[in-house]
This record gives C-alpha cells, structure tokens and sequence, in this order.
C-alpha cells in the first residue's frame, strides 16, 4: 500500500499569509472601534444639541408671560426646523398639548422611563427603541420641575438620517483606507517574506553543502535576529568541523606515520636477528665470529624489547593507566644518581656530567619516574653531545623547583623545537643506530609524566650551541 505524500506548505506562503492575516484582523478591530466611536461621538453630540435647546425652551417658557407663548413657541419652532429638529410639550399626565409635524405620541415612552422623568430625570433615546412607533429618530425628554413639582416637559427630536450618512460617508473613507493599507501591507509582506525565506533558503544551501563533505561554506551572518544568529552557530559549527576535520587528517597522518616508523624500528633488528640465524643454522658464520652473531642477536632482541616497553609506557602514560606515588626526593641526590648511572655513557662520547644543587632542596614525585624522565632527558643530550659538558642543576624558585639539563650539543634548529615531542621523531634523521633513544620515544614519554606531575617543562636550544630544558615542578 504506498503511502500518500504528505502536501508542503511553503513557508514563505505560512510567512505571507500570517503577516496579511494579522494585518486583516488588526484593521477589522480598529475599523469596528472606530465605527463605533464615531457613531456614539455624533449621538452624544446630537443629544447634547437636542439638551441644549430643550433647556433653553423651557426657561424661556418659565420667564414668558404665559407658559404657551406662542411668540416663544414659534421662535423656537422656526429655529429647530432649520436644523431639521422639532420639539414637543407635555403635561404631568404625559399628553401633549403642542406637537410639531415631526413629533412622536409621548404616552409610548416605556413605564420606567417615564417615571424617571416624573423624578426630574432627563432622558435620551437612541434610535433603536421602536416603542415611539417611529425609526432612525433620536429623542430627548426633558422635566419641567416647578417649586419641587413635576408639572410636564419638552420632547425634542431629531432624524438621524444626516449622523447617518456622515457616518456612511466617514465608513466609506475608512473603507478606502483600509483598501489601500492592505494593498501596501500586501506587497510589504510579500517582500520581507521573500527576504526571510531568502535567508533561509541560503542556510539550507549551506546545510546541503555541508552534508556532502564541503565544509567551506560559509553564510551571512549578523546579530540582528534569530536567523542572524543561527547563520552564526552555523559558520560556528562549519569552523568546529574544518578543526575537527584538520585535526583527524593530522591523527591518521601521524598513524600512518608511526606504523611506518614501528615498521622501519623493527625491521632492521628482525633483520638483524633473522640473518644471524640463518647464518648459525647453516655454518656459515666462522666459529671466531659465532660469539660475536650471538650477542649481536641479543642485543637486538633487547632493543626489540625496549621498543614495544617504551610504546607500551607511553600508552599507558598518555591514557592516565599510571599511578603515581609521590615522597619528597632530595634533588641533589636524584641528580647524583644520574650522574653516576650514565657516566660511563657520557665518557663513551668524551663527555662530562656536572651536577649543581644546594642538598637542602626537596622536591614532591613520584621517585621512579622522576629518575626515568631524568635519565630520558640526560641520554638525549648525551645523544647529541660530543666533547661536551651535560649541567644537571636544581634550585627553589616562587614556590616552585626548577631541574634544568643542559648541554653543549649540536642543538635542534627553532623550526623543529615543538617537533621534538612527537612520537618517534628525531632531531637528527641519520642517528639511528645509536643505543639511546633511537626510537624517538623517550621525550614523548617525558612531555606526558611531567604533565601527570602537573609540572611543565620547556626547552631552548641554539642550532650548534646547545640545549636547555627546564622543568618546573610545583613546591609541596
């Protein structure tokens, strides 16, 4: 059974269609208010008019030698009917004894309107009672309180068929108005729609790129919205994975690498072995000669065995596998220890060893790997060195030992000082028959077992002159 494909909806028409909603709704709410209010502003004022000349009739009636005047009556008539208004008078019963053309039967008006009127109240109605038996006409009832006595009144009246078609008129405009805002608002939200959806088209773009494998790619950005600042997290997350890229092809450089520096290591000892061997099993090695094949295949299982221990060291080092038991050492004695260990290593290359330490100076590690990051720094100087002088020194310094080797060897060029850390590497390519540190490992060990001792450690070097390192360990 396949599956129905679900309908899209744009979102620039979502976008569209929200925006022109909204500005419909808006423009429904304020055109109903603003009808409203008009047409309560004329009724108001209407009713205030009609108040006004029903007030005035009457005191002029009250002052007028006879509450009938018909000189008032007529003044009044000839005024109201200019501006289409006619007005009623009414006894304390409710019947009218002056009714104009225009004038409605007062015994219609509701009971309870009636009695406020009998109070002294004055009442205005709007055009929607039907009770006068007349339509579109506003009415105002004014008492005529004598002395504290309700004695009758005035009805006036006015047609609202001109507040109507003031009213019609005023709708029409704002018709007109609301035409012409929609038809603005119109394009205006097809064009800022048309700039979101741009802007999001664009990342969706980029996002395609990055999806199969360009991570080049770059957007527009800006603070200026949300979509401003996802652009940001976008080219944020595009750098991140560039680094993240750069930094894998550097690990599987570097892998390839060592396989083919443990390759290269191995092969020449294996080799070495291998032939001796073959040589022994088939006599063809002089009996003067076989001690000597003998301890030259030892020799080269022992460095075979040094290899895979030292790779082992620094795996375990780099992975945080290694407890360490830290005393205090005397420096000067470790450094002693040293000495003696490798001096006939250094006088092998007519070197010499000088230790430099006050005795009081005590120092917080591990003992062991103390004395192997010791032993690891002072071989590669011995390694390097000829005719040379190899310093040990120690000293206090702000709360912190400092242990310093240096040498008077051939130094390692500037390029290549960060270099030196790295697996297997070498800081001269063609020793590699020598019996110390040939594997390159050792400072690489050294780098990681200072770090566990949340030390640091440094080096300097001029090409032909020599190399300092210096490790600087936090004082207990």
């Amino acid at each position: 059974m396949m599956q129905s494909k679900q309908m899209k909806f744009k979102y620039f028409y979502q976008q569209f269609f929200s925006h022109i909603s909204i500005i419909i709704v808006a423009f429904l709410l304020v055109s109903l208010l603003f009808t409203h209010y008009v047409e309560n502003l004329v009724y108001e004022n209407k009713a205030d008019e009609l108040t006004t000349f029903g007030k005035a009739i009457l005191t002029d009636l009250k002052d007028a030698p006879s509450f009938a005047s018909d000189e008032v009556i007529s003044q009044y008539s000839n005024v109201l009917e200019a501006r289409n208004m006619s007005f009623s008078l009414f006894d304390e019963n409710g019947k009218l004894y002056l009714v104009n053309k225009k004038g409605p039967a007062i015994k219609n008006l509701p009971a309870d309107k009636w009695k406020a009127v009998t109070k002294g109240k004055t009442i205005i109605v709007q055009s929607d009672f039907k009770s006068f038996g007349q339509e579109g006409v506003t009415f105002v009832v004014l008492p005529y309180i004598d002395h504290g006595r309700f004695i009758g009144g005035v009805l006036l009246t006015s047609p609202i068929s001109g507040s109507s078609k003031m009213i019609q008129q005023l709708n029409k405009y704002l018709l007109y108005a609301i035409l012409i805002a929609l038809g603005v608002s119109f394009l205006q939200s097809w064009f800022l729609s048309r700039i979101h959806v741009h802007r999001i088209k664009r990342l969706r773009e980029a996002t395609s790129q990055v999806s199969v494998g360009n991570y080049n790619v770059k957007v527009n950005s800006s603070n200026f919205d949300e979509i401003g600042e996802l652009a940001n997290d976008f080219n944020h997350m595009v750098n991140k994975i560039n680094q993240s890229m750069l930094e894998i092809e550097s690990l599987e450089n570097r892998r390839r690498q060592f396989m083919a520096d443990v390759s290269h290591e191995m092969r020449t000892p294996l080799t070495t072995i291998s032939g001796v061997i073959e040589g022994l099993k088939n006599d063809m090695i002089p009996e003067q000669d076989k001690e000597r094949g003998i301890s030259l295949v030892s020799q080269e299982a022992k460095r075979l065995i040094r290899l895979v221990n030292e790779n082992l060291d620094y795996e375990k080092i780099r992975s945080n596998q290694i407890q360490l038991f830290k005393e205090e050492i005397q420096l000067l004695e470790a450094l002693e220890i040293i000495q003696e260990q490798l001096s006939m290593l250094a006088e092998e290359k007519n070197n010499q060893i000088i230790v430099e330490a006050e005795p009081e100076i005590m120092v917080l590690a591990d003992y062991d790997r103390l004395i192997q990051i010791l032993i690891n720094i002072t071989k590669n100087s011995i390694q390097f060195t000829s005719n040379g002088t190899i310093w040990l020194r120690g000293r206090k310094e702000n709360h912190a030992i400092i242990i310093e080797v240096e040498d008077t060897g051939i130094g390692i060029d500037s390029n290549e000082i960060e270099n030196i850390w790295r697996r297997f590497y070498k800081a001269d390519i063609s020793r590699t028959s020598t019996t110390y540190g040939e594997f390159g490992l050792g400072l690489s060990i050294v780098k990681q077992l200072v770090l566990l001792h949340n030390g640091e450690i440094d080096v300097s070097s001029n090409e032909g002159k020599g190399t300092k390192f210096t490790i600087r360990l936090q004082d207990q």
